[in-house]
């Protein structure tokens, strides 16, 4: 456990991409199995423990050290686990060695809720506080420490001089600690056995583009739809429903299970059916409707019957024992099109190409467009072979230009990892009606993205010198700070005081200059809702 706490204590310190790679990568080298594959799973996410959760930490600290003094810390630090590692008492007695990453694992794995309350503190009394600190962070699964899945997917081929290409096409079958995988990388062994296992593949991804003019005539024009991209994987007889990021989510919509009557891989985008139905493209319901289904590890009859899901078809990357991810776009295009006529079309369709001659006739159809069930445009190079990640020239990203409105700053909570020490949530409302007269300013979004770092300074200092109230670790500000939010669509909430909700909402510019009671009407937002 010494060396994974130094692990984190060093990534937590870094900034540099490199050498949180080099970091990684040298910690997987010289550690022996299967420490450094449960290392390997917490920095990925991939381990779960149910008895541990961060109320669980909070109610053990209590009975330790002064309540009041837990909270003030907590609030001031901004990180439970943190907090916890520099708070807890020494042990009066000497309490044995510090657990290896795998004895840990296992101990963490046995506990229940209720013994959690007593093996819990006995594992905290063998370690130091850095030790402290990366166990609770692999505890609760809440590392965010700067490294993402596919960072550690990186760091992992680095480390073995692998392709990360096949690293993420066997991650997805295999379990932790990844023996297979390590003696495949590590030692030379066969690679794991995949050919009839339903295992997901990643995801080829596109570029945005930015100031650049393509011609159609090398390029394919799709509408680029407001659901989940997902894969649908049928091998072995079984299927399976991923999504973007690899998690199997086909608890969520069983309806899609067993359809596929041969065995393929499709890459789709996971929509539904509903009331409100999109434009002429047919049948898709925002984006809204789709997040009453994501999540749920049973879904009822209801459920299944309210929102029916369906997905619509891009591509195809496996049909039949044929890998077509080497063949250009128009080959899988053509193949595609023939093999959506074998699919259900209750569940199943095509995503139909834009008609259109030129870029510029393209640039007024994508201009025309508030389908909400419609996010852009995607273009696609017709010789493209289908290339896991990003492959520049090869396929764009056209987002519709985003609806803008004027909002007043309300509430602001800390952030987490290099974040903790800064106030960047915001939570922000317009007026239910003339402020000169009374208005009351309801919340219709809350967002932690789009200013810069010297910006973010500027509004944690904004905060803390204009706090008027506080809960927790949530500030109330008064109303003296105007923001302009940019978001893709809203959507009527049973949710929300306000009764709306925004679909991606982002600070597009802070308003330094702007008057709040010149901020926007509850009722200019409530008219970009889509029936």
């Amino acid at each position: 456990m010494e060396k994974f706490a130094a692990l984190i204590d060093a990534l937590v310190y870094t900034r540099s991409r490199n050498e949180k790679l080099r970091l990684i990568a040298d910690y997987l080298r010289a550690t022996p199995d299967p420490d450094r594959g449960w290392a390997l799973a917490a920095l990925t996410d991939g381990l779960d423990f149910p008895a541990v959760k961060s109320s669980t930490i909070r109610t053990i600290l209590m009975e330790r050290v002064d309540p009041v003094l837990w909270t003030l810390s907590r609030d001031f630090v901004g990180d439970t686990a943190e907090t916890a590692s520099l708070l807890w008492p020494a042990p009066l007695a000497p309490a044995g060695p510090p657990p290896t990453v795998s004895e840990a694992v296992a101990l963490l794995g046995a506990m229940t809720r209720k013994s959690v309350l007593t093996e819990l503190p006995a594992m905290l009394d063998r370690l130091d506080p850095s030790g402290r600190y990366a166990l609770l962070k692999l505890a609760t699964g809440a590392m965010r420490i700067g490294i993402s899945s596919r960072l550690a997917k990186v760091a992992f081929a680095q480390a073995f001089a692998v392709s990360v290409e096949e690293v993420e096409e066997y991650w997805h079958c295999l379990a932790p600690p990844y023996a297979e995988l390590f003696a495949w990388a590590a030692a030379g062994a066969p690679p794991p056995d995949i050919a009839n296992l339903p295992t997901f593949r990643p995801f080829m991804l596109a570029h945005p583009l930015e100031e650049l003019e393509v011609d159609l005539a090398d390029y394919a024009a799709e509408w680029k739809w407001d659901g989940i991209r997902v894969q649908l994987v049928r091998a072995g007889d079984q299927s399976r429903v991923y999504s973007r990021s690899g998690d199997d989510i086909s608890a969520s919509f069983p309806e899609l299970l067993d359809l596929l009557p041969f065995p393929a891989v499709f890459d789709g985008e996971l929509l539904v059916r509903g009331s409100h139905q999109g434009g002429e493209e047919g049948g898709a319901a925002s984006f809204n409707a789709l997040q009453q289904r994501l999540g749920r590890k049973t879904v009822s009859k209801a459920m299944l019957a309210d929102y029916p899901a369906f997905v619509r078809l891009y591509d195809v990357l496996l049909a039949e024992g044929e890998d077509l991810r080497a063949a250009p776009w128009t080959t899988r295009r053509a193949r595609l099109e023939q093999l959506v006529t074998r699919l259900p079309a209750s569940h199943f369709d095509l995503s139909q190409v834009i008609a259109a001659g030129s870029f510029t006739e393209l640039a007024e159809i994508r201009g025309r467009t508030r389908d909400e069930a419609i996010e852009g445009v995607m273009l696609k190079r017709r010789d493209s072979p289908y290339v896991a990640g990003r492959r520049t020239g090869l396929w764009y990203k056209w987002k519709r230009d985003p609806l803008l409105i004027d909002c007043v700053l309300m509430y602001a909570q800390r952030g987490s990892g290099k974040r903790s020490s800064f106030y960047s949530d915001y939570t922000f409302g317009c007026w239910n009606g003339d402020p000169d007269a009374g208005a009351e300013l309801l919340p219709v979004g809350k967002a932690y993205s789009g200013f810069t770092d010297e910006e973010l300074k500027k509004l944690d200092r904004h905060v803390r010198r204009h706090t008027v109230n506080r809960f927790g670790p949530v500030r109330e500000t008064d109303r003296s700070l105007v923001f302009e939010v940019a978001f893709d669509s809203v959507h009527a909430s049973k949710r929300h005081k306000s009764g709306l909700a925004m679909r991606f909402p982002r600070i597009h510019r802070i308003r330094w200059d702007k008057p709040v009671h010149e901020a926007d009407r509850i009722s200019a937002l409530a008219a970009l809702v889509q029936d």
